[in-house]
């Protein structure tokens, strides 16, 4: 009925006319640079009394914009017009949600450069990083489409003689969704329209750093023609609107990306049932990671520098999927460290807009939090490249940072710092490496580069990650390729972009008939 799906296509940037409408996507953004923006509820876009304001994290005095911010009554506003909405988009037929999910993703695949072009200017994006947000983004779009046809399907079961036994999937209600600010294009989309096109409605109440991207594509949403009241774009504090959404008794499912402090106390929350609760809420919690790559004496040790610096640096560590962890075997651990030191000295810090490979990391806060660990992380272990903060256009920069000797116990190894960041771990050999590697809380992502068949077979296996990759960087998972999602306190491992994502949104009802003679 559509084309199969394949993940959208990254561009080529040396191509001197991407390279022109990149930067002509950038001028188009900056020329909208003091704009205001509403939330949107039932479909109508709301100013109010209190705003947020998104800044420039390159260049903070730049302010991109300002966008309304919802309290209590805006909440509940929404979630009273998802649940109006949702009889009548739960009822049309998977088909009819999908060819609208279908014109949607067409809809930013021909505004991604602008859509990336925003991620650049307010989360501190180079262009590849921002272009594969918005790719991954519409990729969510694409393949949950045409996931959700398949769910449609009656499901197989065994028949009885004499009657017509059905088990299908339906939806279960309106819920919340609860995204990140790394990736305000590709989480937050995902997050909003897996349970959308599995034909629920959704309140989205977007981090405060990016609200920018996410009210941009709620103009596409309505261009595409998603009915009023579907999806509900709420900006707001997290401690007041995020904690009434999530404890309210209409809330049906909350889905969570974030911090593990935030993604406990959310999963807490969720499960006590409030008075007038007529369900068990279901609560899916994507959290943090502290993710190793493990490097063996077979392993072709250039590939794999070069891909534990990519897998630290990009977006200057602020993914979760991030490498914070080198674990080497003793006897290649000096040579690997010197490469890796070598390319994470040669990263050019500077501004995303220029496109440069490291850029700002994205608030003054979190600028602050990152050169705090770094200072700790001075007292027992030996600071061997970056470490220091860098001062261009009053931007929150940081020099990709790698640390050596050490402890496999300590803060540096185990606190998720998300930044840029590297920790570099001596094993004494690969059952030592993989000892350390699964001695952490988290269990999200992990690589080992080796050309030993025997320990590829035992790392996957033994080495306890949502998602393992050999012999290549642990970023970057693609929807439909590699389902995302961690074990432990990574969260509830709900492999966002994988085949069985929707069903999380959806229940089974089984429906028994009895033939009677007449």
């Amino acid at each position: 009925m559509f084309e199969p799906y394949f993940p959208e296509a990254y561009s080529d940037f040396t191509d001197p006319a991407k390279r022109a409408a990149y930067e002509l996507a950038l001028a188009g953004v900056r020329s909208r640079f003091g704009a205001s923006y509403g939330l949107v509820i039932d479909g109508e876009w709301i100013k109010t009394k209190e705003t947020i304001t998104s800044l420039n994290p390159a260049r903070p005095s730049e302010v991109m914009g300002t966008i309304a911010a919802g309290g209590i009554e805006e909440a509940e506003r929404a979630l009273q017009a998802a649940w109006a909405a949702y009889p009548a988009w739960a009822a049309r037929s998977a088909i009819e949600r999908a060819r609208i999910g279908v014109k949607l993703a067409a809809i930013m695949r021909r505004n991604k450069y602008e859509l990336a072009a925003i991620e650049t200017l307010e989360a501190g994006k180079n262009w590849l990083e921002a272009e594969a947000d918005v790719a991954e983004a519409i990729d969510f779009v694409d393949y949950y489409a045409r996931q959700a046809v398949q769910l449609a399907e009656p499901l197989d079961i065994v028949q009885m003689t004499g009657e017509e036994n059905e088990s299908h999937l339906i939806p279960i209600g309106a819920g919340v969704a609860i995204p990140p600010w790394n990736f305000p294009g590709a989480i937050l989309i995902g997050m909003a329209m897996g349970p959308v096109l599995a034909g629920n409605t959704i309140v989205v109440k977007p981090a405060s750093n990016t609200p920018i991207v996410g009210a941009r594509w709620m103009e596409m949403v309505a261009e595409a023609g998603l009915p009023p009241g579907v999806i509900n774009y709420v900006p707001g504090s997290g401690g007041r609107i995020g904690d009434y959404l999530v404890d309210h008794p209409m809330t049906r499912f909350i889905n969570f990306t974030g911090s593990k402090d935030v993604g406990l106390r959310i999963a807490e929350r969720a499960a006590k049932v409030s008075a007038g609760q007529k369900w068990l809420k279901r609560a899916f919690m994507e959290m943090g990671g502290k993710d190793a790559m493990i490097v063996d004496e077979t392993a072709d040790l250039k590939a794999a520098a070069s891909d534990a610096v990519r897998s630290a640096f990009g977006f200057q560590g602020q993914k979760c999927s991030a490498a914070s962890r080198l674990i080497l075997v003793s006897d290649i651990h000096d040579e690997v460290l010197e490469r890796v030191v070598e390319g994470a000295g040669a990263l050019k810090v500077g501004s995303p807009e220029a496109n440069h490979p490291v850029g700002p990391v994205i608030s003054a806060a979190q600028h602050a939090a990152i050169l705090g660990e770094i200072a700790k992380g001075k007292d027992g272990a030996t600071l061997v490249a970056g470490g220091s903060a860098v001062d261009l256009d009053g931007g929150w920069y940081i020099q990709p940072t790698v640390f050596a000797d050490v402890d496999p116990g300590s803060r540096l190894a185990q606190h998720e710092i998300f930044g840029p960041v590297l920790s570099v771990i001596r094993a004494r050999d690969f059952d030592h490496a993989l000892e350390i590697a699964n001695g952490t809380e988290f269990g999200l992502t992990g690589g080992l580069y080796s050309r030993d068949r025997s320990r590829i077979e035992r790392a996957r296996r033994e080495f306890h990650v949502g998602n393992l990759y050999i012999n290549r960087k642990i970023t970057g998972a693609l929807v439909g390729v590699q389902p995302f999602g961690g074990f432990n306190m990574s969260g509830s491992n709900s492999k966002a972009g994988g085949p069985d994502y929707l069903r999380l949104f959806m229940e089974m009802k089984s429906v028994a008939e009895r033939w009677v003679a007449p």
